[in-house]
């Protein structure tokens, strides 16, 4: 049975460890640590099997430009799982809980640059569709995703969408 819940500080070495493995890389790994450290309004939740962190899930703020109103919402990125622990539902398990705290939490909606064809069952789409556009050129329409929480506050919304500063770090 896998459980999900808040990252705690022991949970750091294993979030790490499963972002290099997942993704191959360290560019990940390094990101969650820096947003760790400059982003308090983050969501890091963790998947736990027996007493092992398996898998993780982050969100932060990012804000809509081009709207009368700066417009927040949340942005996903990254969602991992051990590869040992990879097509057991882990990651389905870690996306619907999140999202169900987020709109618990009145966030209007969530944005995602992800895989056009695992996004949509949780009722994302491409962005584009909503007026809603990545602030990095050469991000392909179906990957960039958004789910909308809230119809009335995002009613009429539509710009660049601007993720931190540390994402445009690791982009380079």
């Amino acid at each position: 049975m896998v459980i999900v819940r808040p990252e705690k500080p022991d949970d750091i070495p294993s979030i790490r460890l499963i972002n290099e493995r997942a993704f191959g890389q360290l560019q990940e790994a390094d990101l969650v640590d820096s947003l760790r450290l400059t982003c308090p309004d983050a969501l890091s939740l963790v998947a736990v099997s027996g007493q092992a962190v398996v898998g993780h899930i982050l969100f932060t703020p990012v804000m809509v430009e081009g709207h009368a109103d700066l417009t927040r919402g949340m942005g996903l990125a990254p969602m991992a799982v051990l590869p040992g622990y990879q097509r057991r539902h882990i990651g389905t398990h870690l996306v619907k809980t999140s999202l169900d705290i987020l709109r618990q939490s009145h966030c209007p909606f969530v944005i995602v640059l992800g895989h056009p064809t695992y996004y949509p069952r949780f009722g994302f789409v491409p962005a584009s569709q909503r007026g809603l556009r990545c602030q990095w050129a050469d991000v392909p329409d179906q990957a960039f995703m958004v789910l909308i929480l809230d119809e009335v506050v995002m009613s009429g919304v539509s710009g660049v969408v601007r993720y931190r500063d540390e994402f445009g770090l690791a982009m380079t």
